[in-house]
Formats: structure tokens, C-alpha cells, sequence
């Protein structure tokens, strides 16, 4: 037998003069196996056609449907509404991305200006000749790189932390993950005195206090906490030197 759940929805339109930011609550019917991709659809098909939420894949793979579920960031996707035992549930868009309207965020904006700051590309001065073989990885060094390439981008670990929240120029998790990947890759030819120009300081490696929840809070599980002790043990070598 189907319960009744009731889902609380943040809704503003920051380009509506006339809207200000306030909650509506549905109550709906749940259904097995309901994620809250599934609840908002039906909401948006039943109840709201102007609600907005983002979403893509529907798989947990592009990170679009990320926000705020009870205070937690999460993908609504891959949440399913059973895990709520009271049925009681809140969602509000991510923190730190600017609001575009209800629960959709513009999580292009900040990723630009942090790719751009960490130049999130491989360095390199060797030229392509799709005609010869590539250049041999071996195989360990080449699985540690694509693990940390299973980031989907989703926000996440930057609207659970607490400094990514409070400074605006904190690289956060995901740019530091990204420079982890890029020192770990023997393709990338750039140094650690290289890396440390760019993530060493206070809006960097040194901007992280460890509060463990990027890490604990990512959808991929990736290793965010040991990949930033590793690029800081990097970077104080660097220092020490100087």
C-alpha cells in the first residue's frame, strides 16, 4: 500500500520583479522504488508546470539534478523518497551556484572561472600523430587518472562545504581534484613549482580545513580528502624549498 509524501519546494524567479522567495508543499501519492526525479516530474505534470529543477540522463551521470534534499545536498535522481520515513521532504537549489529559477542553478558560471583558473587542459608541447601509437601509460598510473576523471561536474562538493560557501574564490574539492588529476598524469608536463603557483595559497590547498564533506557527501565516492593531502604534501615540499 502507497503512502502520501509531502515534498516542500523552494520556488523563486530572481528576474521576476514580483516573485520572492517562499515554499509550496505537495502532497502526492509515492510510488515503489520513487526517486525524486520521478516526484517532481509528476508534481510538474499534476500540480506546478512553472516549477524548474534541472536534469539530463536521469542515470547519475551528467550531476544536473543536484540540490538541496532535508538540508543534504544530493542528486535527485538517484534519491529515492522511501529513505524519508516521516515523508517529509525539502528541497532548495544549491548554495554557491547563482539562481536561475526554483531548484535550477548555474553551475556553468563558477566551473568556468575555476577551470579557467587551474587551466583545467593538459599541458603539453608534444604534437598528436593519430597515425603512430600513443605514448604508453602504464596501466596503475593510467586507472588512478580515470578515477579521478569520474567527477560529473554536479556541485556538489562545493554546496557542502562550508568555506566554498563562506569564500567565493575557493577553488573547493572539484578544482582541486582537478589539479590532482593533471599532477598524477605523466601526459601533463607541468611541475609541482607549476601547480603550487596556482593552488597554493589560501584560495587553494591551504583554503581546505578538512570538514571531510566533500568527500562524504560526493555521489561518485571519489577519493576528495586523500587527493587534496596528496597535492598539499606536493605543494609543502614546493615551499620548503623556496
Amino acid at each position: 500500500m502507497s503512502r502520501k509524501i509531502t515534498i516542500r519546494v523552494f520556488k523563486h524567479n530572481p528576474q521576476s520583479k514580483i516573485s520572492k522567495p517562499h515554499f509550496v508543499s505537495f502532497e502526492i501519492d509515492e510510488t515503489p522504488k520513487m526517486t525524486l526525479f520521478v516526484a517532481l516530474s509528476e508534481i510538474i505534470a499534476k500540480y506546478d508546470a512553472d516549477l524548474s529543477f534541472d536534469f539530463v540522463c536521469r542515470a547519475g551521470v551528467c550531476g544536473s539534478c543536484a540540490m538541496l534534499v532535508n538540508g543534504k545536498a544530493k542528486l535527485a535522481c538517484k534519491t529515492l523518497t522511501s529513505h524519508y520515513k516521516n515523508g517529509e521532504i525539502e528541497l532548495m537549489p544549491l548554495p554557491v551556484f547563482k539562481l536561475i529559477k526554483d531548484l535550477s542553478v548555474d553551475t556553468n558560471k563558477w566551473m568556468n572561472s575555476v577551470n579557467k583558473r587551474i587551466q583545467n587542459w593538459l599541458h603539453t608541447d608534444k604534437i598528436t600523430q593519430n597515425s603512430k601509437l600513443e605514448r604508453r601509460v602504464e596501466p596503475q598510473i593510467s586507472q588512478d587518472v580515470f578515477e579521478l576523471d569520474r567527477c560529473i561536474e554536479c556541485g556538489i562538493c562545493i554546496a557542502a562545504c562550508g568555506v566554498a560557501i563562506a569564500r567565493a574564490d575557493f577553488v573547493g574539492a572539484y578544482g582541486l581534484n582537478r589539479i590532482a588529476r593533471y599532477s598524477t598524469d605523466p601526459l601533463d608536463e607541468r611541475t609541482d613549482d607549476d601547480f603550487y603557483k596556482i593552488v597554493g595559497d589560501e584560495n587553494g590547498v591551504y583554503g581546505c580545513v578538512s570538514l571531510m564533506a566533500c568527500e562524504l557527501n560526493c555521489p561518485k565516492n571519489l577519493p576528495l580528502l586523500s587527493k587534496i593531502a596528496f597535492i598539499r604534501r606536493k605543494i609543502n615540499a614546493i615551499k620548503r624549498t623556496k
